[in-house]
């Protein structure tokens, strides 16, 4: 084994680190917390035409539910919101087609800040499709009392963003529909929230642009981010609600026709800044280059973004899926796992910290409700998502050739019960699939069933690959150790076992054995084919030397 000296790689420039080596031991600062909590606002006794009807002939008096009563309400909102906003000198802003609201709102939530009380910073207007209310008369006796029948549809209506700066929440906004049965939207940031909380704890911290570069006390600033859930967005909800003008009155919420708040997207980010003697960028390049390979193109898509804003939308290449592509002029890489509506996003934040990011864009992605109390379930199956991808990452990287799990699942075994445990031989081609398969990176957020294993081995083997084949290879991973069943589900999760199975097997496959026994080794690393050249050439010698004749 050859050692270089730590200040001799730094000065080389390009010293092969791997993502475990930096992990461990080299993290300054890791902390989990929510970021971006966009949320849906919907009154509930109005998402039924029954409940249409009882809010304007029972509740309101009304002697005919019409869809005539609709207009009204929303023209008087839109003249007390305008009034409102004159009164408190706060400007209204009319949002122009394509322009990107967060920058055109930036300078007033700037002023806002600085100057350092809560208030509504500017509102802003804008037509957009909302899902509203709407009725076409029925066919009855022209002399009897008309009636309406009432579905929801999409149009485009007016709707109020109230962009506020809050002195224990910071920036955030409330966006209002003016048409029945006025649908809200609100946006808030935990880690804003955990900034001013952390000021006001007198933490001393170094902010990056969102999130934190360093603290004083990461244990208690750790504390402060697990303190934001529900009851901090409920709260700050309430608050600016009860000082906007409404389309509901008092008398309605009495009633039970209030607003109440539902996830809509929630990100979870776990950010770890390295210490000054580590580069992050060598680190995120280390991570991309040991990782490229594992997962499937139809799972993982690598972003290399040139000229584009982060966050952008990125059209899939011709003929479905992803590709590939390392563009060494880019400025942001991006790595992005899919699933159902949700996305696992892993990027440098600032140049100097790894930020891993839970998007969820349906809580049902992760079995959990949509309503607002369920928050801390969706954070904590987010946290555990984006450990486990870090895991996943790290694990298989400075893998022992020898090693107990390889010595063991390479040869048949039996298990504590004493059951068979058929081996994994290294080179088998179903045996390499099974490893590229349990290798995406997808299951790390989904884990293993029957199914999702079928379609990748089928991919995998170009061939079919039966759902008794899925069952005998499921049950010789359990048997190994290599995967554990969910309880009371037919669903498996890896184990470190497992990670290091499927990182081994499939890296010293395609890194080294493809590349060498493919003709002429075209793919070899030019060392390793100098060394190999090399080792041709002694044993060469040697025979010449022993004369020892050749093989006719």
């Amino acid at each position: 084994m050859i050692t270089v000296d730590r200040h001799e790689q730094a000065a080389a420039g390009s010293a092969v680190v791997t993502a475990a080596d930096m992990v461990a031991g080299h993290v300054r600062l890791d902390i989990s917390c929510l970021d971006r909590v966009y949320l849906n606002g919907y009154v509930a006794k109005l998402q039924t035409p029954g409940g249409v009807i009882y809010f304007f002939h029972d509740h309101r008096g009304k002697p005919i539910a019409s869809p005539a009563l609709f207009e009204p309400i929303g023209e008087k909102f839109r003249r007390d919101i305008r009034d409102w906003a004159q009164a408190n000198g706060i400007p209204v802003i009319r949002f122009s087609a394509g322009e990107r609201k967060a920058d055109v709102m930036a300078p007033y939530l700037q002023a806002a800040a600085a100057a350092g009380r809560s208030q509504v910073a500017a509102i802003g207007c804008a037509q957009e499709f909302q899902l509203v209310w709407t009725a076409r008369k029925r066919d009855t006796d022209p002399g009897a009392c008309p009636q309406f029948s009432f579905t929801k549809e999409q149009r485009r209506v007016s709707v109020f963003y109230v962009y506020i700066w809050d002195t224990t929440m910071g920036s955030g906004f409330i966006k209002i529909c003016t048409y029945f049965p006025y649908p809200v939207k609100a946006w808030v940031n935990g880690h804003e929230w955990a900034k001013r909380q952390a000021a006001a704890a007198g933490i001393g911290f170094t902010a990056l642009s969102n999130g934190f570069a360093s603290c004083e006390d990461p244990a208690a600033l750790q504390a402060i981010c697990d303190r934001f859930g529900p009851g901090a967005v409920q709260v700050w909800f309430e608050r600016w609600m009860a000082r906007l003008p409404l389309p509901l009155t008092d008398a309605d919420r009495d009633a039970g026709y209030w607003w109440e708040l539902s996830m809509r997207q929630v990100e979870t980010s776990r950010t770890l800044v390295f210490d000054d003697d580590v580069h992050a960028r060598a680190f995120f390049e280390a991570l991309l280059c040991e990782n490229m390979d594992l997962g499937r193109p139809e799972n993982v898509e690598l972003l290399f973004r040139r000229g584009q804003r982060a966050g952008g939308h990125s059209s899939p290449p011709p003929g479905g899926g992803f590709k590939t592509k390392i563009d060494r002029y880019c400025d942001l890489v991006t790595i992005n796992v899919f699933y159902k509506n949700s996305r696992l996003k892993q990027y440098l934040k600032d140049g100097v910290a790894l930020r891993i990011e839970t998007v969820i864009n349906s809580p049902k992605d992760l079995r959990c409700n949509r309503q607002l109390h369920n928050l801390p379930e969706l954070q904590a199956k987010a946290r555990a998502i984006n450990a486990r991808l870090l895991e996943t990452e790290t694990v298989g990287q400075g893998t022992a050739l020898v090693s107990p799990v390889i010595e063991r699942i390479t040869r048949p075994t039996l298990t504590g019960e004493g059951r068979k445990a058929p081996a994994l031989r290294f080179g088998d081609l179903r045996v390499q699939a099974l490893a590229g398969a349990i290798a995406a990176m997808l299951f790390t957020v989904t884990g293993i069933t029957n199914r999702s294993l079928r379609a990748l081995m089928t991919g995998l083997l170009h061939r079919p690959y039966s759902m008794n084949q899925a069952s005998y290879d499921l049950s010789r991973l359990a048997r190994n150790g290599l995967i554990a069943r969910v309880p009371d589900r037919n669903r498996y999760t890896l184990t470190r076992d497992g990670l290091l199975f499927a990182c081994f097997y499939t890296k010293v496959y395609d890194h080294v054995l493809r590349p060498l026994m493919a003709p002429d080794r075209p793919n070899a690393p030019p060392e390793l084919a100098a060394a190999l050249a090399t080792l041709d050439q002694l044993v060469a010698s040697n025979i010449a030397n022993a004369h020892v004749p050749t093989a006719a």
